[in-house]
């Protein structure tokens, strides 16, 4: 499995994007990766993942969901063992828009751990977020619902309750906090207030220009990072 790097960034088009245009801001992505030494997890419809597999050498290759189901019967389910093989290294779970039961998540958090690929799991409020950091996933998304998509980042408030709610449970869990980023400024403050990683959806893909705020948003993650490590805090 492999091991993520703080801080991080993720680019999570959903499905505002599939086939030859996420592709091209895949492309973008991979050589901003490499260029600012970055763990970038890319999210992709599986439809597309052999695809951004053949043209991308540093993305960390992300399905937006998979479920915990085993080989055989399994109709209209994502099986695990098929998005490895199309190059998917890590996956989101219960987001907001695709929630699942503690049963169903449980299952998918182990199928997924049995086969290397980094869990990454959203919570919204703080009692949800301590209730699944007993998973201990790879990583955490704090994100109240209600900002998902509105520009409108957490509260400094709840992003240090939840990034402390995680650790105190599950220390070696990374904490990304996600919601409402759309600028540069919004990368840097999220990341100087104690998250381990960021990233974005619609402050990214429906910008005027996609690929020039997704690397001015990794110039404010690359000056976060630079002040973290001075102060010794990475």
């Amino acid at each position: 499995m492999i091991k993520l790097r703080k801080p991080f960034f993720t680019v999570n088009p959903k499905s505002y994007l599939w086939g030859e245009k996420t592709l091209q801001l895949a492309l973008v992505a991979d050589k901003l990766a490499e260029k600012y030494d970055i763990d970038i997890l890319y999210t992709g419809q599986l439809a597309d993942m052999r695809l951004l597999k053949q043209h991308t050498k540093h993305l960390i290759l992300t399905a937006q969901h998979l479920d915990g189901i085993a080989i055989g019967r399994g109709m209209g389910y994502l099986l695990p063992e098929a998005a490895v093989e199309a190059g998917v290294k890590a996956t989101f779970l219960n987001h907001a828009e695709h929630p699942l039961s503690i049963g169903d998540l449980t299952k998918a958090v182990a199928r997924a751990k049995d086969l290397g690929i980094i869990t990454i799991i959203c919570a919204n409020t703080l009692a949800e977020t301590k209730m699944i950091a007993e998973l201990n996933p790879e990583v955490m998304v704090c994100e109240p619902t209600e900002l998902i998509g509105t520009g409108q980042v957490s509260s400094l408030e709840y992003i240090q309750s939840t990034n402390k709610a995680v650790k105190d449970i599950s220390p070696e869990t990374l904490v990304l906090q996600a919601a409402g980023i759309s600028t540069p400024d919004d990368v840097y403050n999220t990341l100087m207030a104690g998250a381990d990683g960021t990233g974005g959806t619609s402050g990214i893909v429906c910008a005027a220009d996609p690929c020039a705020i997704l690397e001015k948003m990794l110039e404010g993650l690359v000056k976060a990072r630079s002040e973290l490590n001075k102060k010794g805090a990475l």
